[in-house]
């Protein structure tokens, strides 16, 4: 793996630490480790480790600035062909987002701290992968920036036991009672309150020596000030000393017999917590954030209220006063540190992260039109989940309200998500909220077979990187990956695998395919029965209608009459099928009938159990609609009238069938209304009934 770390500065501090760290293993078990930051102290010893870095000032909060690094960073993932980009801060992060969308490389974020709900905060929730250090900053991702759990990965800092060793607080304790404060002097670490309660025992206590390691940023000097004029006020100058910046914290843990940790906000983990474990030094810290999941209260540390100088003054009391109390926390703490926080386990986890990124991928398949056009798309559902097997890819498919029936059951996908545009999902609001969902979703490939507006849109707001789909003008500028369409007419099936062909999926396969279930079967075979129709009896079902709009696609009522007549002639039993609005139309036609009887099953199915009744048919006739694609995925002979559209864009494939096509001049027009309806006028009984004798034959 090719790994690129970005942060703001190597100096020294924990997420520094952590970087530099990591780095050396990955070097070590044969990857690629290169790091971005602003420099520091600490990249001689990353370079030392066999690690490469840049120099960018990815640290500066400008717009200007994180502007100008996106295309440096683009240009550094494309030198070094860098798979993952693994971003530690805020601003990184930012630039690192915008860099990883025009490159290949996977954005992974790691948030090391507890962040405001802020709009440059979300950035950090973006990621395919979110690692958070402690299960408190895992909830405040999940609430408060909306991510969702299973981006969600729990990895814990962790501590190098071969730098920091145990030694026992019970024989290590001298005369003097040295109690440390390790961290950056700001206002969050809560320095005030931990000096207020060394003034308390500091009468109690009569070596005490008090450690404040650590400096401040130079927009915190007045607050460093400010403690120290605290520690003179309160007479604690003699016994105090401000030691600064120290890269050697396993040197002062040595000498240390507490560590205090007195942070007043959420924590995001509590490294020194651990790195003073690690070396046998008993801890109290206040109850904030990640801290809970280090330190179990009374057994391997103390805990007490942020901001409260009594009681983190009565917790130190109470390991000065009882030095085997301090040993049992100490020891107690070391062993959850070898087993839960050691350097390894950090590794191993965070390169699971890495594999489950580089080997899961989620893919989006749009189709959002009618009910024929989503069973149009089965046959590339299946290519789709043959090319990306179900254990390192997961298939979601958006479709419309009125066709989600149609793929309940299909062992292609692994999420159906449903969007209504017609009605609650209506207009540019509603498709903002899908496209909201979808986002959530984080979605490596978008494949939109529908090439609708509305399906580019979504396409774009998914905030997928790779969108697939067809240059049709259709707003498909916000597509990335676009194909020509292709003159002639090609097959509706054919006409998608064009766009799969992008990915590298061959048309090896177009059957259609549709799952009923064995309650759709029972259901028709109770209507049959009803109807006496034996096994032996021939059966033709014929489509009375088309949808609303397409009144140019209907064959006339007395063509329909003609036809059943002569088929009951031959004993032919008849279905007629349609909506429950067609009941009306199938009504007439039946009292038109003098010499044989249809069976009306208008609006008696649903669409899966119209699939059974198809298949029941020896042969189905329909115009250029739904019905006509259920009989070919369900393998019914059928007959296919057409007159507005064309035969060759929209006939769905099958091995047996009949197209009845005048191809007028004014065909295909693509008209909803025509006073004439020569093309399908022009279609007579007769021939429809010696295809249907053909095909029976």
């Amino acid at each position: 793996m090719k790994i690129l770390q970005i942060l703001p500065e190597l100096n020294v501090g924990g997420v520094e630490t952590g970087t530099v760290d990591l780095s050396k293993y990955l070097i070590r078990l044969g990857h690629k480790s290169v790091v971005v930051s602003a420099g520091g102290a600490l990249v001689k010893e990353l370079e030392s480790g066999g690690a490469k870095h840049y120099i960018l000032p990815v640290n500066k909060k400008s717009l200007i600035s994180m502007f100008k690094q996106v295309p440096k960073l683009v240009e550094i993932i494309k030198k070094e062909e860098i798979d993952i980009v693994h971003a530690r801060s805020r601003v990184p992060a930012w630039i690192a987002y915008f860099a990883c969308r025009q490159t290949r490389a996977i954005f992974v974020t790691t948030c090391h701290g507890y962040y405001k709900k802020h709009f440059f905060s979300a950035v950090m929730g973006w990621a395919k992968r979110v690692i958070v250090l402690s299960n408190v900053i895992a909830r405040h991702m999940i609430e408060d920036f909306s991510v969702p759990h299973e981006r969600i990965k729990l990895v814990p800092r962790s501590v190098d036991l071969e730098k920091f060793k145990y030694q026992d607080p019970k024989t290590k304790r001298k005369e003097d009672f040295n109690v440390g404060i390790i961290g950056r002097i700001t206002p969050l670490k809560g320095h005030l309150h931990f000096i207020k309660a060394m003034a308390r025992i500091s009468r109690l206590v009569p070596r005490l020596k008090i450690w404040i390691v650590g400096d401040a940023p130079a927009s915190k000097e007045a607050y460093k000030e400010e403690l120290q004029i605290l520690v003179r006020r309160l007479g604690l100058w003699h016994c105090t000393e401000f030691l600064g910046t120290q890269r050697d914290i396993p040197g002062i843990l040595e000498h240390l017999d507490l560590v205090v940790l007195a942070t007043t906000t959420h924590e995001a983990f509590g490294r020194v917590v651990v790195e003073a474990q690690a070396a046998g030094v008993p801890v109290v810290a206040t109850k904030v954030g990640g801290v809970i999941d280090i330190i179990e209260d009374g057994k391997n540390g103390l805990l007490v209220p942020p901001a409260d100088a009594k009681s983190m003054a009565e917790a130190i009391m109470r390991i000065y006063k009882d030095a085997q109390f301090a040993r049992e926390l100490a020891e107690n703490a070391y062993a959850k540190v070898k087993e839960k926080y050691n350097l390894e386990l950090m590794v191993k986890n965070t390169l699971e992260v890495y594999r489950e990124v580089l080997n899961n991928f989620k893919i989006l398949v749009i189709k959002l039109s009618s009910l024929g056009d989503v069973i149009l798309s089965t046959a590339a559902l299946r290519a789709i989940r043959e090319k990306f097997p179900q254990s390192n890819y997961k298939i979601s498919f958006l479709v419309g309200e009125e066709s989600k029936d149609i793929l309940l059951r299909c062992p292609y996908i692994d999420e159906l998500l449903v969007c209504d545009l017609k009605n609650k999902d209506k207009g540019l609001a509603g498709l903002w909220n899908i496209g909201r969902i979808l986002r959530k979703k984080n979605f490596d490939f978008v494949m939109d077979l529908q090439n609708s507006r509305s399906s580019h849109i979504l396409a774009y707001l998914s905030g997928c990187i790779n969108r697939y789909g067809y240059n049709n003008k259709k707003f498909s500028f916000l597509l990335n990956h676009t194909i020509v369409d292709q003159r002639p007419a090609i097959d509706p099936v054919t006409h998608q695998f064009r766009i799969l062909k992008m990915l590298g999926i061959d048309l090896l396969n177009n059957a259609l395919e549709l799952w009923p279930s064995s309650e759709d079967q029972k259901t028709v075979d109770d209507l049959f029965n009803a109807q006496w129709l034996s096994q032996a009896q021939k059966v033709v079902g014929i489509n009375i209608s088309a949808s609303k709009r397409w009144g140019t696609k209907l064959w006339p009522l007395e063509y329909l009459a003609c036809l059943c007549e002569e088929l009951g002639l031959k004993d032919i039993r008849v279905i007629i099928t349609g909506t429950a609005s067609d009941q009306a139309l199938a009504g007439a036609l039946a009292n038109s009938l003098k010499n044989t009887k249809i069976i009306n099953a208008c609006g008696k199915t649903n669409i899966n159990e119209l699939a059974v009744l198809i298949k029941k048919c020896q042969v189905f006739i329909s115009a250029d609609s739904s019905p006509l694609h259920i009989a070919s995925a369900v393998g019914t002979p059928y007959i296919a009238l057409f007159g507005p559209t064309d035969a060759r864009r929209h006939l769905p494939p099958g091995k047996n069938y009949v197209v009845i096509d005048k191809k007028l001049p004014c065909s295909p027009c693509y008209k909803t209304r025509c006073r004439s309806k020569n093309c399908m006028m022009q279609i007579t009984p007769a021939e429809v009934f010696a295809a249907v004798m053909k095909l029976l034959k």
